[in-house]
């Protein structure tokens, strides 16, 4: 039973930071895949800086420069431009860019992200950029001492604090390993192993292919979770998805070529 309550821990914070990522920073608020309904524009605004560790402005900037780049020397994090090793700091290095950037009001930075109107999250422009991983610290430590579940405590702030690895994994092995369906001018892959873990964003393939889908899944043998989890958000009033711009329905006879779809 004791593991069991540390896996369903683990899983929920998990996927309450996948969400937030996968669906409403990368879906919503950066490709427009997806139209998230004002308020909640503004409670992901508010919150997500908290419960991801990351700025909702300062990675979509950062994510729309790796789009405008793919694979190029000016990729803010390729795994050609050093090994798929070197993505897991070069992620870290150009966030950090990004964000500062950002706050001095660069041209690039800024033209980037025009159409966001919230600003960088006040963590970060009072540099205060460790207080969320610090604040799930204590209460993985709270949990732990008040239950004498330590590992449960772990299992709270692992799974909330994960986006490092999972990007890590995406831009990198996303980018080196798996076959494509689309030629694009890029070298993204279709990595099943990280689609399924992190909720369909290993079909980086796919997805450069067609930014503005939803959906990132082509071919029948692909199962895209974070669609799922746009179609759950939708019927809870949450958002709207873009039918228009989803990706096309699988024609296994036909070798498609890229369609910018912005």
């Amino acid at each position: 039973m004791y593991w069991f309550v540390c896996f369903i821990v683990f899983l929920a914070a998990y996927m309450l930071n996948s969400v937030y990522i996968s669906v409403f920073y990368h879906r919503g608020l950066c490709h427009r895949a997806v139209t998230l309904k004002p308020w909640m524009v503004r409670f992901v605004a508010a919150t997500g800086n908290w419960l991801t560790g990351l700025d909702p402005k300062g990675w979509i900037c950062m994510h729309r420069l790796h789009h405008t780049h793919a694979d190029t020397a000016a990729d803010p994090h390729s795994p050609h431009n050093g090994g798929i090793l070197s993505v897991f700091f070069a992620q870290h290095r150009a966030y950090e860019r990004v964000l500062v950037g950002l706050h001095r009001g660069e041209a690039k930075y800024v033209a980037a992200v025009a159409d966001l109107d919230f600003p960088v999250h006040w963590l970060n422009t009072k540099r205060l950029w460790l207080l969320p991983l610090v604040a799930h610290l204590v209460v993985g430590l709270i949990i732990g001492y008040t239950t004498g579940f330590w590992l449960v405590g772990a299992c709270y702030t692992a799974g909330l604090m994960c986006h490092p690895i999972q990007g890590w994994l995406v831009n990198s092995l996303g980018h080196a390993h798996g076959p494509r369906n689309f030629e694009t001018p890029d070298d993204s892959r279709n990595n099943q192993w990280v689609a399924l873990f992190i909720l369909g964003e290993g079909y980086q393939n796919n997805h450069h292919a067609y930014p503005a889908s939803a959906q990132f899944a082509y071919k029948p043998t692909e199962f895209d979770l974070g669609y799922s989890l746009c179609r759950m958000c939708e019927r809870m009033g949450l958002l709207t998805i873009n039918q228009a711009t989803l990706i096309p329905k699988y024609r296994p006879s036909e070798r498609r070529t890229k369609r910018d779809a912005a």
